[in-house]
């Protein structure tokens, strides 16, 4: 038996020897589906209870930024914003006549919404501190609650 013939460059693409195309098979496939299942049922739960605890930081990270914005509000004016006036008072200067050195632009870009959607709540005085309340009333919007419904405020940032 002889060796086969070199091919050319020349040489027919139909006169090469054809391999049968080979694809997945119904098994293989349904092994992966099942691997990936696996895989999604161990990830899933964990990575869901982290998107809780990320919206937990990121309020206490939004009530430091306005609290750096009150505080550099109080610098310039000698005083918190009035009840009335709220956080409203950092973006858009108010139009009470004592305050006299508003900041050009403001302190705050604009007024953040807290990760559940629902407005940073702002009391003066306060209830838990002598000069304003910042809180976030957690994910159900309403006061108290526990867990992701538990409010979160510049009293309890550390928690």
């Amino acid at each position: 038996m002889s060796p086969p013939a070199p091919r050319t460059a020349g040489a027919s693409y139909a006169a090469w020897p054809r391999r049968r195309a080979r694809g997945f098979t119904l098994i293989e496939i349904m092994v992966v589906v099942v691997i990936i299942g696996l895989l999604a049922a161990a990830i899933v739960p964990r990575v869901v209870g982290n998107v809780d605890k990320a919206r937990v930081a990121k309020a206490k990270q939004d009530i430091q930024s306005i609290e750096t914005a009150l505080t550099m509000y109080k610098l310039d004016n000698f005083t918190y914003p009035t009840a009335e006036e709220g956080l409203k008072a950092l973006v858009q200067k108010p139009d009470d006549p004592n305050v006299q050195n508003w900041r050009q632009g403001g302190y705050l870009q604009h007024l953040p919404n807290d990760p559940w959607g629902h407005p940073y709540q702002y009391q003066v005085p306060g209830t838990h501190s002598d000069d304003y309340d910042l809180f976030s009333l957690g994910a159900d919007g309403q006061p108290g609650g526990d867990g992701q419904a538990a409010d979160i405020g510049n009293w309890n940032l550390d928690n």
